[in-house]
């Protein structure tokens, strides 16, 4: 019989070790792969924005199976029935989008957990998360692994901040910059004063509560400063942007048109 390893990631929030994380957003195993061995802590497999489906989710879990990273699924929306399958397949680590209130962090916790405490079906038996029923004692095991992240990124979420911190079975909230911005007028400018003391506030607000407090920018000083003001997993970049601007630099390296040839004595 298998058995699966610890939810490190899940152990390092409850202990307040800083989990430094990277967006997966080109929907390839491959690239995933390739990420998994890069030494983040946390990878966040894009199901929102990046071009993904269950299966393509699925084929990234399996190429990062090795990896020290802990692959971290973003849902679309919060449905129970999404969530129902994105487990079975394997996800231990959910982050959803647009939770707004404490209500709807209780409904996601109970779509987490099998009855008589939440509402998950009942198929691991059949599924990838048992290792087809190859783990015993996975049903009753599962929800010591599972690691609930939700989203705060609207100016309602925030005025409920403190009642959805206080929702057992969340296990760590995290600040979309982007969203929240745009709800507060400020579309595309995460930086302004306005946007940027609403997020610290945040932090503030999550790490009293004694919840880890989560958040992305590609911006490494904000990130350094998020970091100092108690956020304990921060995603720093994403791959496509990574790789866009490694290309972009790569090709204006030769943006002067120099004499190739110059540099070989055989002209190639």
């Amino acid at each position: 019989m298998m058995s699966l390893p610890p939810n490190g990631f899940k152990i390092a929030l409850r202990e307040g070790r800083p989990q430094i994380g990277l967006w997966l957003a080109m929907a390839d195993a491959y690239a995933a792969e390739v990420a998994g061995h890069a030494g983040f802590d946390w990878l966040v497999i894009d199901g929102e924005h990046g071009p993904n489906d269950l299966r393509s989710i699925l084929a990234q879990l399996q190429a990062l199976q090795g990896s020290l990273s802990e692959p971290v699924v973003r849902l679309p929306v919060g449905e129970s029935w999404m969530i129902k399958q994105f487990l079975d397949i394997g996800a231990r680590t959910l982050l959803v989008p647009m939770v707004d209130s404490a209500e709807q962090a209780e409904a996601l916790v109970r779509a987490v957990r099998y009855p008589p405490g939440g509402i998950r079906g009942m198929g691991a038996g059949i599924a990838r998360a048992s290792r087809f029923n190859t783990i015993p004692g996975y049903v009753a095991d599962a929800g010591e692994d599972i690691c609930l992240l939700v989203q705060a990124e609207t100016r309602a979420a925030l005025a409920d901040l403190e009642r959805i911190a206080s929702v057992e079975g969340v296990d760590g909230i995290f600040i979309g910059p982007a969203d929240l911005a745009a709800d507060m007028g400020f579309a595309g400018n995460l930086e302004a004063d306005e946007v940027q003391a609403a997020i610290e506030t945040a932090i503030a607000t999550i790490v009293k509560a004694g919840k880890p407090a989560g958040i992305l920018t590609f911006n490494e000083t904000l990130n350094r400063r998020y970091l100092d003001l108690g956020a304990s997993f921060v995603a720093v970049g994403a791959d496509v942007t990574e790789f866009s601007s490694a290309l972009q630099r790569l090709r204006r390296r030769y943006d002067s048109k120099p004499d190739l040839a110059q540099d070989s004595p055989r002209g190639y």
